[in-house]
């Protein structure tokens, strides 16, 4: 999420309050919210990353286009199959009977955002499911990574893709 504009205030009983003003999911701000107010929890802020450039996430959109045509399938299953096998996720336990209701809020996030259990939790009564991102919160490491990907899945298949220093290239816009 980013913050767009922060402020504070001092309250009577002597505490300060952090008033920011975000974009992002509601979803996913109102799972953080309940969070914080169950337990204590640490904020880590960070500048601001230029965005990845348009011309290279239309290409890996591009391939994965080619890809589904080519297997028949969509550029969405193919999109999500490489997040699965290269991109970023997290293991997280979630109270069983919590499971289904997590997943269904974190799979409407976007459609790289999608949930799957993964096994029992040494916790009792708790499931772990790993959490997976979508491209949208990638750095520019991640990204080239799940690019280089699929565009490996591509030349398996005989899909012609641009010169290894055009996509080099590409991914080079990415840096700070």
């Amino acid at each position: 999420m980013n913050i767009k504009h922060a402020d504070m205030r001092l309250t009577v009983q002597g505490d300060i309050e952090l008033l920011l003003t975000v974009s992002g999911e509601p979803a996913l701000l109102g799972e953080l919210i309940q969070k914080a107010n169950e337990k204590p929890y640490t904020v880590e802020i960070e500048p601001l990353r230029k965005p990845k450039s348009i011309n290279a996430n239309s290409y890996m959109w591009v391939i994965c286009d080619k890809i589904a045509k080519k297997i028949h399938n969509t550029k969405e299953d193919i999109y999500r199959h490489a997040i699965r096998e290269v991109g970023v996720w997290d293991d997280v336990p979630r109270p069983t009977d919590k499971v289904q209701e997590h997943i269904e809020t974190w799979d409407s996030i976007g459609i790289g955002w999608f949930s799957e259990e993964m096994r029992f939790s040494k916790l009792n009564g708790y499931m772990v499911v790993r959490d997976y991102y979508g491209s949208s919160v990638y750095n520019s490491k991640q990204m080239s990574v799940l690019i280089d990907y699929i565009v490996d899945q591509a030349k398996e298949l005989d899909i012609e893709t641009i010169t290894p220093e055009e996509l080099e290239r590409m991914k080079g816009e990415w840096k700070k």
